[in-house]
């Protein structure tokens, strides 16, 4: 069973540097037996969503093994419906109750859109109080970070952003890493656009490594020094997927693969307006 190293977010706590997500995996009893399978196999970072509609599953598998509570880190994530203060407060207890769980070891603004400000505070307080170990944000553009750190109290400890090969995001990642935030990669294989697994480039530096190509990918991400949250229902690929320490890419290897990026999105524009309605229009809202 592979050990996965940790690292130290800015508040001190420790954090795997890879994970087993469980985005698409709405089967109750399907992501509960991912999450048993992948905490067998070593993960012990789960990240989880409001949003994913698993809390509940996630929490079994946790309350079923065998594994410490101390040993694991769980994260989950509050969703733009519930972005006032009044809301967060309730959502975060929710999202303990649903994972059965006395404390979160992260806890994210899920998208940055509605009042993320009261949201925020209400984060702090539960950080505050012991109820949340870290808090964060995901897809939060440089600025809408920036606006964040200068009027809240508590710095956010992780920003979890789509980076893949196709959309490698340099600048934002240099951005989060200069402020001392630890970016979380989602959809580090870009759920298998564009033929990734199958990609000339890739396939060679894998061969080199006796690796795969996701193998190559995610340690791309580890050395870039991202955190990654790959997700597979599969305990063959979870396996895979946690099997990436013991090999390291050259710089040329990693130049290489920084020339696959496209600098475009492989879902959606968080920026672009209409994008912003159709998607989350209907969550935001709710909160009128």
């Amino acid at each position: 069973m592979t050990k996965v190293p940790t690292i130290t977010l800015n508040n001190g706590v420790k954090m795997p540097q890879l994970g087993f997500g469980v985005f698409q995996v709405p089967d109750p009893a399907e992501c509960e037996t991912a999450v048993t399978t992948a905490l067998q196999a070593g993960y012990r970072l789960l990240d989880t969503a409001t949003a994913y509609q698993n809390e509940e599953a996630v929490g079994r598998a946790i309350k079923k093994s065998s594994v410490p509570r101390e040993e694991l880190f769980v994260t989950s994530k509050l969703w733009v419906s519930e972005f006032t203060y009044e809301r967060a407060k309730q959502g975060i207890e929710d999202s303990l109750r649903r994972l059965q769980l006395d404390y979160l070891d992260l806890y994210l603004l899920h998208q940055p859109y509605g009042d993320t400000m009261g949201a925020w505070r209400a984060l702090e307080e539960a950080y505050h109080a012991g109820k949340i170990r870290a808090i964060g944000v995901s897809n939060f553009y440089a600025d809408q970070l920036k606006n964040l750190e200068l009027t809240m109290t508590v710095q956010p400890a992780v920003n979890q952003i789509e980076v893949n090969p196709w959309y490698q995001q340099a600048a934002e990642v240099a951005f989060n890493q200069r402020d001392g935030v630890r970016v979380e990669a989602w959809a580090p294989f870009a759920e298998g656009k564009q033929q990734i697994f199958t990609n000339a480039k890739l396939e060679t530096i894998a061969k080199v490594h006796g690796k795969t190509t996701g193998q190559v990918i995610l340690r791309w991400l580890l050395q870039r020094g991202i955190t990654v949250i790959p997700k597979s229902v599969h305990k063959e690929r979870m396996i895979e997927n946690i099997d990436v320490f013991d090999f390291e890419l050259t710089d040329a290897e990693m130049q290489t693969i920084a020339s696959l990026d496209q600098n475009v999105s492989q879902f959606f524009d968080h920026r672009d307006p209409d994008t912003i309605e159709q998607i989350f229009g209907s969550s935001l809202k709710q909160l009128h």
